[in-house]
């Protein structure tokens, strides 16, 4: 169990890396293109990969048309595995700029593409389809939850990000994130603790080196500690054990003795 944590942990962060090196937002590959593959009736969903069970696809086409109607943000599903209607859909669904198109093809290594209007990107930003891909679209996820659950779980969460007028980052916190925030916390404790060291006689705390060495262990608890926990989740217990990790930490450094030379004796 804690190896298959730690290997998503892993995965997570370079997915994460590779995703701001690369434009992962994009159409997945198309091998051969069939308009003829399109359904004749109007739906929000095109399940050509038969990913989704007959009752997740009804009550998805129903969600996603109720919350057209009252939002007037376009969201459309398409899975494909051989064959893809290729530009056509965009034509059948009539995309435009305030339009979100999910392709799931389950034969790259993220099973997750967006094509996304212009509007969106207003209250979506690219990092935010990045965080979006990496999260729900990875192998590790898929594996343990399913196709479809990555498909719902990052419809839902734009859905969730365009009703309240825009996301900088996907909602929610995964348990291998919240495991890097609270790593984090805890080596800014350390670092904290060490620069802490009192260095005069009679000194009980180093209070000009904490200051000097406040960048890099304020880097660490506050932006990849804390700052990560509160623009994803409101709960107040993961904020509660990186605080206290990151206390851990401080003491044991601070507490820990530094190795000083002993006096030499006079002649």
């Amino acid at each position: 169990m804690k190896h298959n944590l730690i290997r998503r942990v892993l995965a997570t962060c370079i997915g994460l890396v590779l995703g701001l090196g690369l434009w992962v937002i994009a159409p997945a590959a198309e091998a051969f293109e069939a308009p003829e593959l399109l359904p004749s009736e109007p739906t929000s969903i095109v399940d050509l990969a038969k990913t989704l069970t007959s009752a997740q696809k009804n009550r998805l086409d129903e969600d996603l048309d109720a919350f057209e109607g009252e939002t007037g943000w376009k969201l459309r599903i398409l899975t494909q595995y051989d064959r893809t209607p290729g530009r056509a859909i965009k034509d059948f669904w009539n995309l435009d700029e305030k339009s979100v198109l999910l392709v799931a093809d389950a034969r790259g290594g993220n099973i997750l593409n967006f094509n996304v209007g212009d509007a969106v990107y207003q209250l979506l930003p690219r990092t935010f389809w990045v965080e979006l891909q990496t999260r729900f679209g990875n192998q590790y996820f898929v594996q343990e939850n399913g196709e479809d659950e990555s498909i719902i779980q990052a419809i839902n969460s734009v859905k969730i990000c365009l009703d309240k007028g825009g996301c900088r980052v996907v909602p929610g916190l995964p348990q291998e994130q919240w495991i890097f925030t609270l790593i984090t916390s805890v080596m800014g404790g350390i670092i904290c603790g060490f620069s802490a060291h009192p260095r005069k006689p009679g000194q009980v705390f180093a209070w000009q080196w904490m200051l000097i060495f406040s960048p890099l262990w304020g880097i660490c608890f506050f932006s990849f500690g804390i700052g990560p926990v509160v623009a994803r989740t409101t709960e107040w217990l993961p904020i509660a054990r990186n605080v206290a990790g990151f206390l851990i930490g401080f003491l044991i450094a601070f507490l820990t003795p530094i190795y000083k030379a002993p006096p030499t004796s006079e002649v």
